[in-house]
């Protein structure tokens, strides 16, 4: 793990290539101590990048070819500048050629760059004495992904230039004043006519009844997509791609096709939903399984009936514009049928996309390919619905989306992006205040270099496809566009270290992708966090997340007028249980139960409810709630606690409206608890059902709280 050993005993090229590749050799720890990182560790983090660190002599020659890489490039991989900004872009070729550089822009026209008067002295590339020319680029560009072509005597080279948002636009909705919304886990939410899952004609629902009560939007888990094969993962922030969405989540009757159907297929449809529907009544642990087992037949059957030519049309567009990654992802997804999982027990020919594709698997499953193709075409549609369904009444910016941080060690991403994905390592958290040991959330990450290469495409698809029908996205952990903790594989998270990525690409693509979609971005920006990154997301026009039980300014909750204005606020979130089971210490009793506790449980109570009044006293001095004020009254009072506050968005979980009170995910368990399988109960215990929301009185009475809060 990492110690407090001075820094000269690490070897001073080992320092040098760990500095060169954005690899923290020290960091100051959660109690401010200055941390010393093992030399194993950053060598077990600089082979993941594909370096050679085996010996000093290895070392020094890759830390000659990363300096290097700049140089063996005419053009960097990508150019990303900020809007209304002069950017310089550095030029490399033989020293004395001339060079001249244009900006193609992505209407057709173009513009030349000016040279600038800049001395950088020439290098020594593999022979040849290589100068650098350093270039302007206007600062009128548009937004927008450009091509910038260098013209040389030795023939043309080019790499896309991105000009992002120097600050995010908000959506129109929320340039008129702050809304607030549901946050809720879309699989918890059902109704009469779900097939034991909510599913995507829930949210519509859904987002029709939060309009009617005054919500402008409702913030869903991840809808990524995890396993095809059982056992599916319960966990929405561990899918197997980011990109594409769980087909768990679509209403088999709104598939138009169905109408279509045989008399013979369609009561075989109906039958299929009545094997599983008698679960959404069930208040015990939700089947994923056993509802995509049932929907997957029934789609099966939809999909065999085939499409009209003007519906086949647009499936073909549909493909067309998410190809090459949508047919990687069916492929893989078919694979994993064909041979189940792990992927790592796949014969050689299904190995990768270049051997499943020149082995002929890919031809000899085009079929379910094809299938599971459809099937994300059936997503986008119904994504599409729900949207507009969300947007109609004109409140608020609809459907905000939540990006998890990372993927599935075995999944489609790792088996399809290659090496833009970094082998033997894993990401996490450092020890911390709340987690001692650290965490590992066993997701692979991107490679800093590589996703520079790749021109940072896979990242913009990927935001792109996610933001297609959406108002907003929420960015879990947004801390990870700075720095990730680093774990080798089989270490303790406590011997991780940092790793620095491009901010300034991963962010501006971020926000010029949501500003072409209209939409609002909130990072996650809780726990250890730098205080400059929170200034910097201000700036470019990014909410933060503000916590009631976490917003603290020293040793004192801070008053509401203090919150940030940039900011969804909210009184709780899907890692703590609902506000009911809070206030009753429930999250101190599971985690007694599981033996997560590092001090007896009275001292954690003892804590705990002094903490809690912390606030709660906060709110009674306001007036908001009454000595003897019960556990209904008391979360409606934190709310309107909270809606004191400046911050553009305020957010409602779904569970504090029915008076739920069990915890939807326990940090720090996998097997030990059910996470991420609790359907929507009410405080007894018993199911709420989407069909009785509108008419819930717990649940109406906290929407007006609100609403009214918001609107004095």
């Amino acid at each position: 793990m990492a110690t407090d050993v001075p820094s000269a005993e690490l070897r001073a090229d080992l320092i040098d290539l760990a500095t060169a590749c954005g690899v923290a050799t020290t960091f100051d720890d959660w109690q401010g101590r200055k941390t010393t990182v093992p030399a194993a560790t950053i060598t077990a983090v600089l082979t993941a990048m594909g370096l050679d660190v085996s010996t000093p002599l290895a070392t020094r020659e890759a830390l000659h070819e990363v300096k290097l890489r700049p140089w063996r490039r005419v053009l960097p991989p990508v150019v990303v500048a900020r809007e209304g900004r002069l950017h310089q872009v550095p030029v490399h070729v033989p020293h004395g050629d001339p060079v001249d550089v244009v900006v193609e822009l992505e209407g057709g026209d173009w513009a030349p760059l000016r040279q600038v008067d800049r001395w950088v002295d020439p290098v020594h590339v593999d022979g040849v004495l290589t100068g650098r020319a350093t270039f302007e680029l206007p600062d009128d560009l548009p937004l927008g992904w450009h091509v910038l072509r260098a013209r040389t005597p030795a023939g043309v080279s080019e790499c896309p230039c991105v000009v992002t948002p120097d600050v995010l636009d908000l959506p129109l909705t929320l340039q008129t004043g702050r809304s607030w919304g549901y946050q809720t886990q879309l699989y918890s939410v059902r109704s009469s006519r779900s097939w034991g899952v909510g599913d995507l004609a829930d949210l519509a629902e859904l987002s029709a009844v939060a309009a009617g009560q005054g919500a402008g939007w409702i913030l869903v888990n991840p809808l990524a997509a995890a396993q095809p094969v059982p056992p599916m993962e319960a966990s929405p922030y561990l899918p197997t791609t980011r990109r594409f969405v769980n087909p768990l989540y679509l209403r088999v009757e709104d598939v138009r096709e169905v109408a279509y159907l045989t008399p013979g297929d369609r009561a075989l449809v109906e039958r299929l939903a009545e094997r599983v529907r008698p679960a959404d009544h069930d208040p015990g642990q939700i089947d994923r399984d056993a509802a995509w087992a049932a929907k997957k037949q029934a789609l099966e059957v939809v999909f065999a009936h085939g499409r009209t030519p003007a519906r086949e049309a647009a499936f073909r567009r549909y493909v067309a514009a998410e190809d090459p990654g949508l047919t990687g992802f069916a492929t893989w997804c078919a694979l994993a049928e064909r041979f189940g999982l792990p992927a790592a027990d796949w014969p050689a020919e299904a190995a990768s996309p270049a051997a499943a594709e020149a082995s002929g698997l890919s031809a000899e499953l085009a079929e379910r390919v094809e299938f599971h193709r459809w099937l994300q075409w059936q997503c986008d549609e119904q994504l599409r619905t729900a949207q507009d369904a969300a947007t109609a009444p004109g409140t608020g910016p609809g459907i905000v989306h939540d990006l998890a941080v990372g993927v599935h060690p075995d999944g489609a991403d790792v088996w399809s992006l290659g090496d833009a994905l970094a082998h033997g390592v894993t990401v996490g958290a450092p020890p911390d205040a709340f987690n001692q040991q650290g965490q590992d959330w066993s997701q692979p990450p991107w490679r800093p270099d590589r996703l520079a290469e790749l021109a940072y495409v896979p990242f913009r698809d990927m935001v792109r496809t996610i933001l297609r029908h959406a108002g907003g996205l929420r960015v879990d952990h947004v801390i990870g566009l700075f720095r990730l903790w680093w774990i080798p594989q089989d270490a303790s998270p406590a011997a991780g270290t940092y790793v620095r990525f491009d901010h300034e690409a991963l962010i501006g693509i971020l926000a010029l992708e949501a500003q072409r979609a209209g939409a609002v971005l909130v990072g996650e920006d809780l726990g250890t966090v730098e205080p400059w990154v929170r200034d910097y997301l201000a700036d470019r026009g990014i909410l933060g997340s503000a916590v009631l039980w976490f917003e603290y300014d020293g040793e004192r909750p801070k008053a509401p007028e203090a919150y940030r204005e940039l900011a969804l606020a909210s009184v709780t979130v899907h890692d703590l249980p609902p506000t009911a089971g809070y206030l009753a210490q429930e999250h101190v009793a599971l985690r007694d139960r599981l033996g997560l506790l590092t001090r007896p449980v009275e001292q954690e109570r003892a804590q705990d409810a002094a903490e809690q009044e912390r606030i709660l006293g906060l709110v009674r001095d306001r007036g908001l709630l009454a000595e003897d004020a019960d556990e209904q009254a008391t979360v409606e009072a934190l709310h309107r606690y909270l809606a004191l506050s400046p911050s553009l968005l305020v957010g409602v979980s779904l569970v504090d409206a029915v008076g739920d009170r069990r915890t939807q995910n326990q940090p720090g368990t996998s097997l030990e608890y059910p996470n991420w399988r609790m359907p929507l109960t009410g405080p007894d215990g018993e199911v709420v059902l989407l069909d009785d929301l509108a008419s819930n009185p717990r649940a109406r009475s906290l929407a007006r709280a609100v609403d009214e809060a918001l609107r004095d």
